[in-house]
């Protein structure tokens, strides 16, 4: 269990900050870039969860959750993805739960007939900036990969993870019939 006694340090005033395990490195390590863009993401999640309930909601608490484990994982270095009493990693059953979620989702969706730009109601907003803050976590942690080990296992959840963002976006748009639809050369 996690207990926070002390909120402020002071560790970080010199630019830089602890992994897991206690090595330190710079605050804008790319490994860092990749954990602090997972949390901006399940920021925007919060802020869409003030607007639904039921199924929809239980799905994105489940969600933060994960992406506090996903942060753990990221933070933790080594090349050992197994997860363990006291290693979080994210695991291939997490990437397994998201794709059922949305082809069950997306089973009751209209067809789409051209590109969603972000918006409808207040909830599938904010799932879409969050949806874009998840893809540049993805960025963030595939650019961190090519120069350390990163859990394969993380990156396919960040990439599901957009996926059901859209798919849970449009949901709560009505099922995709509230979609705001993109219009090309229609300002012309």
């Amino acid at each position: 269990m996690v207990k926070l006694t002390k909120i402020y340090t002071r560790g970080g005033d010199g630019g830089q900050t602890s992994l897991t395990g206690g090595d330190r490195v710079a605050k804008d390590d790319a490994r860092i870039e990749a954990y602090g863009t997972v949390d901006e993401a399940n920021a925007a999640i919060g802020i869409a969860r003030l607007t639904t309930e039921g199924v929809p909601d239980t799905m994105l608490m489940r969600i933060q959750n994960d992406m506090f484990d996903l942060g753990a994982d990221l933070s933790t270095p080594g090349d050992d993805f197994t997860p363990g009493e006291m290693t979080l990693r994210i695991t291939d059953a997490q990437v397994t739960r998201l794709e059922e979620e949305i082809d069950a989702l997306n089973a009751d969706l209209s067809q789409l007939t051209s590109f969603v730009l972000p918006g409808g109601t207040p909830a599938a907003a904010h799932l879409h900036l969050a949806r874009t803050l998840v893809r540049r976590a993805e960025r963030n942690t595939i650019t961190a990969s090519r120069t350390m080990p990163i859990n394969p296992a993380a990156i396919k959840y960040l990439n599901r993870l957009s996926d059901h963002l859209f798919v849970l976006s449009r949901y709560l748009n009505k099922k995709g019939s509230g979609d705001v639809l993109w219009v090309p050369g229609g300002n012309r």
